[in-house]
């Protein structure tokens, strides 16, 4: 199943933000004539310079928030919170660099789902704790842990206070403890079966390598357009802003998230230094296509860059600046969704976040 977001406003105004996976029609899946472009070498350089690395990479960088983590728990002081909040951004910021790659292995794993669903279910996470009781292998608890709940736990109001709690302490262990599992299981799949399989399926119909790419293409944008911004924004709440459903809320650094986000489907659409989706375009005779995309990513990237953070901030007292760059998200999603699905023979088999 792929990752979704569901934004649910309750007519007391209330926002909730879960992660499912369904799937809708859309796009093309006519295969794409021969045109000596190397699909093999483009989905090796894939798994081997981007996925897996990036991947090791946020291994090690939990590690290093683990660590942290630790120290901070055994004594929580302001200056410990610092160096924890530091190795949290870390970490943060290199989910954010995977976040494309949510096939495969972090398809079987669920893993966007349990490590970044947002915003938090503050209320049931306080229960739990309280409780001592919780389950974080059922779907049903998905706002309770991961990477958002630990932004509350660490960052939240009077969080070094709280954290003499035991119970508050365990939670976050455990919290950590499972972001780590399955990060750790799907690297070891990546490597052990999986790459074989991504770099020797070079179709474009559903379930293939380039069909799940192009997909999370289309699906990050949409992410950007309805949880990361719009939603909070009020784009679908007739202007109210929810400020406190953005991601990465208590610990501030929202519009980072959404600039690391962007310049990595950058540059995992143009393979990094080696062949990517932007080469097979060329080679499909689509080379005005792909001039288009890479521009209105270059304009994106500049409009999200002038968002200050925290973004939650920035909401009500930029907000020109953040809609400027909600309509080139826009913009570049139709480019990646219609056009490049399209020309790819790709077919875009996820719902939207907001039906349109």
């Amino acid at each position: 199943m792929r990752k979704n977001t569901l934004f649910v406003m309750l007519a007391t105004g209330a926002i909730s933000i879960i992660f499912y996976a369904c799937s809708k029609g859309g796009g093309s899946s006519d295969p794409q004539p021969e045109t000596g472009f190397d699909k093999t070498a483009m989905l090796t350089n894939y798994a081997d310079n981007l996925v897996i690395p990036g991947y090791t990479t946020l291994q090690t960088q939990l590690q290093t928030l683990d660590a942290a983590v630790t120290t901070f728990l055994t004594t929580p002081t302001d200056a410990n919170q610092q160096q924890a909040q530091s190795a949290f951004k870390n970490a943060y910021l290199q989910f954010e660099r995977v976040s494309v790659h949510q096939y495969g292995p972090a398809e079987t794993y669920l893993l966007g789902n349990f490590v970044n669903t947002f915003p938090a279910d503050t209320v049931k996470i306080n229960t739990n704790i309280q409780s001592g009781t919780y389950n974080f292998a059922s779907t049903g608890t998905v706002a309770q842990q991961g990477l958002p709940a630990l932004d509350y736990l660490l960052f939240g109001p009077g969080a070094v206070q709280q954290l003499s709690s035991a119970g508050r302490k365990k939670y976050v262990q455990d919290v950590l403890a499972q972001v780590k599992s399955l990060v750790d299981k799907t690297l070891a799949d990546w490597k052990s079966t999986y790459r074989s399989q991504f770099i020797g399926n070079t179709r474009s119909d559903v379930g293939s390598p380039i069909g799940y790419l192009v997909n999370q293409f289309a699906y990050e944008m949409d992410q950007l357009k309805g949880p990361r911004i719009g939603w909070p924004f009020g784009k679908q709440s007739g202007g109210i802003v929810f400020a406190d459903k953005c991601e990465a809320y208590y610990s501030g650094f929202s519009a980072a998230l959404a600039v690391e986000n962007l310049t990595n489907l950058r540059n995992t659409y143009t393979g990094g230094d080696n062949k990517g989706i932007d080469d097979y375009l060329i080679s499909l005779k689509k080379d005005q296509l792909n001039t288009d995309v890479l521009k209105q990513f270059d304009v994106t990237l500049t409009k999200l860059k002038a968002i200050p953070d925290p973004m939650s901030a920035a909401f009500t007292g930029n907000a020109d600046l953040v809609d400027a760059a909600y309509k080139e998200v826009q913009l570049l999603l139709t480019l990646l969704k219609t056009d490049v699905a399209s020309a790819t023979g790709v077919r875009i088999t996820y719902q939207d976040s907001d039906g349109d």
